[in-house]
């Protein structure tokens, strides 16, 4: 009998007891992630510290303490909430981005900008379901395929809806080796995925040194609200474009961005417990995410078919599709894309204009939904 009550008494101590069948279904997501990140080397960069804080997050907290105030996580997720880790991101991302391409044509700024018509439609879906502003604003920006924008967006306006929003986000931007075939094949011909276009211009070390200050002054006249993301993505590029400072850039790139993104994705993980994830509200959040997907990838596509209706040398429309900010994927895809009609086709180059003016466009729109709505 003795050794029954102390056994029981074991038993107790141990998180068995608190476990929910929600929890088991969290850490089978989180399973299922590590799955598509391991096995088919589906971003792991990405989802593997996520799906690690989701098996985090729902061993019962109860048990381990393990975001309970004064612990490792409860620290790292400060940083999450107040909204350290994005800037981070950006600085590493600028340090790492060539934004030439969009200043040799200038003219793919205006797909980039078409591309986050996902937002804005997005936005007005979800307020029309029922979301608050706020809610609505986090969770279109989804559609700008811009993790670090997302979860800022959201941790500033809506941070009761961060973990939806950012596994959501992330989950589609995996995704973008799907969808965007998927977008471009249906509305696009053969013919206009084959169309060539002229070499990009040389863009000037002048040019290069002067388009990131200028950005920066613009947008914290324009939108002060952006300058949170878009001053450290153009400090990091123009740390980039300097040429004396490597081992900055190398920090910045390397170091300070491997070191945030693993913190960032971590506490994201971990804010997914199965009591505020597995809800109705979190299965409309995926369901908006995807329409915001599309809808951008769709508008960048459809504008710059608009746009050849005007130009006597036309860009091939695959590009538009890259306007979304996942850089340098939607680029890469919209090359594979071209290259299947015509392996003689090379659009790389041209699509990265409107893959980093995406970029800006996202975290410009950021600071227009934090301006008004915050």
């Amino acid at each position: 009998m003795k050794i029954l009550e102390v056994l029981s008494t074991i038993f107790e101590t141990t998180a068995f007891p608190e476990f929910t069948l929600g929890n088991l279904v969290m850490i089978g997501i989180a399973l299922l992630l590590l799955y598509i990140a391991v096995d088919r080397d589906v971003e792991p960069i990405l989802l593997v510290p996520i799906a690690f804080g989701i098996i985090l997050g729902n061993i019962p907290v109860s048990k381990t303490g393990i975001v309970s105030e004064g612990s490792f996580l409860y620290y790292i997720k400060k940083g999450l909430e107040l909204g350290i880790y994005p800037p981070l991101v950006f600085l590493g991302v600028g340090a790492l981005t060539d934004f030439s391409f969009m200043m040799s044509s200038p003219i793919t700024i205006f797909l980039g900008a078409a591309a986050q018509m996902g937002i804005f439609f997005t936005f007005l879906v979800a307020k029309f379901l029922g979301f608050s502003l706020k809610q609505a604003a986090s969770i279109a920006i989804i559609g700008g395929a811009d993790g670090p924008t997302a979860i800022f967006t959201t941790a500033t306006l809506a941070p009761e809806l961060v973990a939806p929003v950012a596994i959501s986000a992330y989950s589609y931007i995996a995704l973008i080796p799907v969808l965007q075939p998927i977008a471009s094949k249906l509305l696009t011909s053969k013919e206009e995925r084959a169309i060539r276009m002229s070499p990009p211009r040389h863009v000037t070390r002048f040019e290069r040194l002067m388009f990131p200050i200028v950005v920066t002054i613009l947008s914290a006249v324009f939108v002060p609200k952006s300058l949170v993301l878009v001053g450290p993505l153009m400090l990091g590029n123009f740390l980039r474009e300097v040429g004396t400072v490597k081992r900055l850039v190398e920090a910045a790139g390397r170091y300070i961005l491997d070191t945030a993104t693993i913190l960032l994705m971590l506490s994201v993980g971990v804010k997914a417990q199965a009591d505020t994830f597995l809800t109705t509200e979190s299965l409309k959040i995926f369901f908006l995410g995807a329409t915001a997907f599309f809808v951008s990838l769709s508008s960048g596509i459809l504008f710059a078919k608009l746009m050849n209706l005007f130009l006597k040398e036309k860009i091939n429309p695959l590009i538009g599709v890259a306007g979304v900010s996942a850089v340098p994927n939607a680029a890469r895809v919209a090359q594979r894309l071209a290259h299947e009609v015509d392996h003689q086709n090379f659009i790389l180059m041209h699509a990265m204009g409107p893959n980093v003016a995406g970029v800006i466009g996202s975290a410009v729109v950021a600071g227009v939904f934090m301006t008004f709505l915050s």
